[in-house]
């Protein structure tokens, strides 16, 4: 097994050492690991993201994708898309880390108590909604209603397919699935996630929207949920996928003046509509 992990230091700059505790392939890109910090717990927020590293090979912001309530063991769903997560996809059970975080402001929670909730999730972006998710079905009785759609690519590319399975069964929450490519045995939708806003019933009033996917699903979703009426206000987007060092140094997820890492992931649309990288 590899001994990956830096030195432990309570730092910003300085990652500290965590353990692999289990390995799950979730689809031929996407791998769920299962992480410790030995001395502390996350303490995340939901959306919140840590930033993995590698000694000798790098660093990278990974959303957290399990919810709060288990702060102790935390999960981190990693697509083998470069260098460092490639390293990831390489590692085992009891190899070591080192993670910084969490970081990032998260979703405000406070804001959305009592209110019909509608999560728009794309491809990966399932991962780092999951944590807001789990929190919302773990408070059921904090929210109204909790409707999930979920778009993936192909069957084969949906990510957490036996916990869908589950919240397709769960009578607290209502789960619509699409995907873009049937494959063999897929008797779901076909078609982009907007084709799901048709059977879902929204109270404009009532409802916090939240999206997060690939860049080109977050200007048709938000003209949808525009549509049926939801103020820009409550309409939530996270931005992660500019975000680099997480301190706002690298000046990488900047967009004009406003540090991703640090402002956010998680955005009010109102507050970034006219931020033409937002969109």
């Amino acid at each position: 097994m590899l001994d990956t992990a830096p030195i432990s230091r309570k730092s910003l700059f300085v990652p500290e050492a965590a353990r692999i505790l289990d390995v799950e392939p979730l689809t031929a890109r996407e791998k769920l690991f299962r992480v410790s910090l030995n001395d502390r717990p996350l303490g995340h927020r939901p959306c919140q993201f840590v930033e993995v590293s590698i000694a000798g090979i790098g660093e990278a912001p990974i959303s957290v994708s399990s919810s709060p309530a288990s702060s102790e063991i935390f999960d981190l769903c990693v697509r083998d898309v470069g260098t460092l997560t490639q390293a990831m996809h390489r590692l085992e059970p009891g190899d070591r880390i080192g993670i910084r975080g969490p970081y990032g402001n998260g979703f405000p929670v406070e804001k959305i108590i009592g209110k019909d909730l509608l999560f728009v999730c794309g491809g990966l972006g399932l991962a780092p909604l999951r944590s807001l998710i789990l929190h919302c079905i773990e408070n059921r009785a904090s929210f109204r209603r909790l409707t999930v759609l979920y778009g993936a690519k192909r069957p084969s590319e949906r990510l957490y397919r036996e916990e869908l399975a589950a919240w397709a069964k769960d009578e607290r929450l209502d789960l619509r699935e699409t995907v873009d490519v049937p494959e063999e045995g897929w008797t779901g939708n076909v078609g982009v996630i907007t084709t799901l806003f048709r059977a879902v019933e929204v109270d404009p009033l009532e409802t916090v929207a939240v999206i997060v996917g690939p860049p080109v699903m977050y200007k048709f979703a938000v003209l949808e949920l525009l549509q049926r009426g939801i103020m820009e206000s409550r309409i939530y987007m996270s931005l992660e996928r500019r975000m680099r060092c997480g301190l706002g140094k690298c000046g990488h997820c900047q967009m004009n003046g406003i540090y991703v890492c640090q402002e956010g992931p998680v955005f009010c649309y109102s507050d970034v509509k006219k931020v033409k990288e937002a969109l």
